[in-house]
């Protein structure tokens, strides 16, 4: 059972904490288990709050991101998560190399497509909604996976 999920991205204000409060409630009412969903940026901009863009779209589906703090990957959090799931192959490898302990439980959110989820930052409201809807068919897969 997958009850610990580490989402990450690189600043944890745009894709991580969109795919985390989106897992969170996607899995609430989907699993017979409960869950605890966290997000961290390999280069997180501490402390930042999330993107307006990103607060803006999660509003329109009745989610609330606006209490996000963006928080560094680091050593504890790794440990802790069962899963971690990540928006591209370098963040895979960058986590990997870094926290050794993580090898095989660092997982691309699109890892069924092979594929990456394009950092949206600073560039604009359509980049966000495309992110937005690859992060909620990874999120729909792996809920489905861990269930």
């Amino acid at each position: 059972m997958f009850s610990n999920i580490l989402i990450t991205c690189i600043g944890n204000i745009c894709r991580s904490p969109m795919a985390e409060e989106l897992f969170r409630q996607k899995g609430q009412a989907q699993l017979s288990y409960a869950i605890e969903v966290r997000s961290a940026g390999t280069h997180a901009l501490v402390e930042h709050s999330a993107d307006s863009h990103a607060e803006e779209l999660m509003t329109e589906l009745g989610l609330d991101i606006t209490q996000h703090r963006a928080q560094k990957l680091n050593a504890e959090l790794a440990n802790w998560a069962d899963i971690i799931l990540v928006m591209d192959l370098e963040q895979k490898r960058y986590i990997e190399g870094k926290h050794q302990s993580t090898r095989g439980k660092v997982f691309r959110l699109l890892e069924n497509d092979g594929a990456d989820i394009p950092d949206p930052y600073k560039r604009g409201m359509e980049s966000f909604k495309a992110a937005l809807v690859s992060i909620q068919k990874g999120t729909d897969e792996w809920i489905e996976k861990i269930s």
